[in-house]
């Protein structure tokens, strides 16, 4: 009985993903955004497997080869396929963006939700937390983390933990503000009166009517995180990856001198992809925004 449950409730939870994609992918905005998401999914689980690299073999005589054939994206200094470095360092990118943002959204949303549902003194003094971490300037403070506290162990996990450190505060005050306006519904006024408890109010009535609002903040932030990223790498303040778009950028720079040169494909390339990726992640937030928020629907 309870193994014929979790089929069913399996064979729901899949008929509605496939109405939320076939929804999402009848608009202009929803079908770009998936596509470009999809193309990068693939690139970075499957692509690695088709065009596989190994950064310690190259051949210092195909150096600054231009776009070819052989080399779509042509080579960097040591003779490396840019292509290929491309698809090997889009794992770890976007493994460290997606990690940093359901970190970032975790403790946004424990914050945001037990302050603007609590409220009274817990209120008031996790939001006076909140509003002393954005004071403090962000990107300063990672690059002082990342360049002296996790310099020595920066495995994906650590990276995103930086990239996560001053990120929540805001997005804590954006779901309190979205939980206090909640709070005043009829439906969790009901709940109340029922002696439902606090728990259960909160992950069963306040938590699946934010799910729209979390599932469009979750995708902003992987953006977030991957700019943060990528400049972490390109300033040079995070471990060396050599194909990380980071890393690329950098070396596109300071050895090929791609900006005053005419090699700037190794500078163009990562940087195409950094913006493509973006790209496709804001579009994709905002059809699932069209898709999911009631309000819009309704217009």
């Amino acid at each position: 009985m309870e193994r014929s449950r979790f089929v069913e409730k399996m064979k729901d939870q899949l008929r509605s993903t496939y109405e939320i994609i076939k929804e999402l992918t009848s608009t202009v905005r929803g079908k770009v955004g998936f596509s470009i998401t999809l193309m990068f999914f693939f690139m970075a689980t499957i692509g690695p497997i088709i065009l596989p690299l190994n950064p310690m073999s190259f051949k210092l005589s195909d150096a600054y080869k231009p776009p070819s054939l052989e080399h779509p994206l042509g080579t960097d200094y040591f003779g490396r396929d840019v292509l290929r470095m491309i698809v090997a360092g889009s794992r770890d990118v976007i493994l460290v963006g997606v990690l940093a943002a359901f970190i970032t959204l975790g403790i946004g949303l424990v914050v945001g939700m037990t302050a603007g549902y609590v409220g009274g003194i817990v209120d008031s003094a996790l939001m006076t937390m909140a509003d002393i971490v954005l004071t403090i300037p962000g990107f300063p403070l990672l690059l002082v983390l990342a360049s002296t506290v996790f310099k020595k162990a920066m495995d994906p996990f650590s990276l995103a933990l930086v990239l996560s450190i001053a990120a929540w505060a805001g997005l804590s005050r954006s779901i309190r503000s979205q939980v206090l306006s909640l709070k005043e519904r009829e439906f969790i006024e009901a709940a109340k009166c029922l002696g439902l408890s606090r728990l259960h109010i909160i992950f069963k009535e306040v938590l699946p009517n934010l799910a729209p609002y979390i599932v469009t903040i979750l995708i902003l932030q992987v953006t977030r995180a991957i700019y943060s990223e990528v400049a972490l790498y390109t300033l040079g303040v995070a471990p060396y990856n050599t194909t990380n778009w980071g890393v690329m950028l950098n070396n596109a720079i300071q050895q090929s001198g791609a900006i005053y040169s005419t090699r700037r494909s190794n500078l163009l390339a990562p940087a195409f992809f950094i913006v493509l990726l973006q790209l496709g992640l804001i579009t994709l937030a905002g059809g699932l925004d069209e898709v999911l928020n009631p309000r819009i629907r309704r217009k």
